[in-house]
């Protein structure tokens, strides 16, 4: 028996790093996913090709509401009520307060906090047929501290943070269950493609001395979907081996 067998999940963000190793996971653990992707179309397509029956790809641009719609409805459609919604999806753009443009601003505010709330609101009604849901929001260490050039990332962070009590409690009534998970270094495309950090410097600056692999994510996020969590609610789990202590 599967931790998620008979749970319908949507993962945003699922081309790769982090939303990939969590599809594939959920698969295994038995639940039907939908691999959701704004861009790498092509990558998106093919994870759920190779995750075969129980996976099924839908285009998701999460900063806008008539794709969120489509996509729980042809969900419910092809699969069922959702069960599972894990907001991963997420851009960074690192730059001082005085270079940071406002247009590179808002892109960070409507992937990373729009898209979350957009998520939350749109998949609630379909989890509030089934009785019960777990909401899995993807902040990062930078949503509990502030870092140089971070202004628009850790600003959307936090938000994910006051978002994620805020649908805790909003959502208790309904038997759905809303956490979020904060990741420090991960070996994600994001990470590798931002030039201007030293990876072997970054190392040092964590207590286990590595960056995190996505799949330490994924089974985070497999512990919250599933009901070995039952009772944890509104909560923050840490997943950055010490860089925040």
């Amino acid at each position: 028996m599967g931790r998620l067998d008979g749970k319908i999940a949507i993962i945003t963000g699922a081309a790769s790093g982090m939303g990939a190793s969590t599809a594939k996971l959920f698969v295994q653990e038995g639940a039907k996913v939908v691999v959701t992707t704004g861009s790498k179309i092509e990558q998106g397509k093919e994870l759920a090709r190779k995750l075969g029956q129980n996976a099924q790809f839908m285009q998701l641009d999460v900063r806008q509401e008539e794709d969120w719609i489509r996509v729980v409805k042809e969900t419910e459609k092809i699969f069922g009520n959702v069960n599972i919604l894990m907001n991963n999806a997420g851009v960074g753009t690192l730059s001082p307060i005085e270079a940071m443009s406002l247009e590179d601003f808002n892109m960070n505010v409507d992937v990373n906090q729009v898209g979350v709330f957009l998520g939350m609101k749109q998949v609630l009604p379909s989890m509030k047929k089934t009785g019960n849901g777990s909401i899995i929001n993807i902040s990062s260490i930078d949503g509990m501290r502030g870092s140089k050039g971070g202004v628009a990332y850790s600003a959307s962070k936090y938000a994910v943070k006051g978002m994620t009590k805020v649908a805790a409690k909003e959502f208790a009534e309904y038997g759905i269950r809303v956490n979020a998970i904060y990741p420090g270094a991960i070996l994600t495309p994001l990470l590798e493609n931002e030039k201007s950090l030293d990876l072997n410097w970054l190392k040092t600056l964590i207590p286990l001395d590595r960056i995190g692999d996505p799949i330490e994510i994924a089974h985070q996020a497999l512990y919250l979907a599933s009901d070995d969590s039952s009772y944890s609610t509104g909560a923050d789990f840490v997943v950055d081996g010490g860089q925040i202590l």
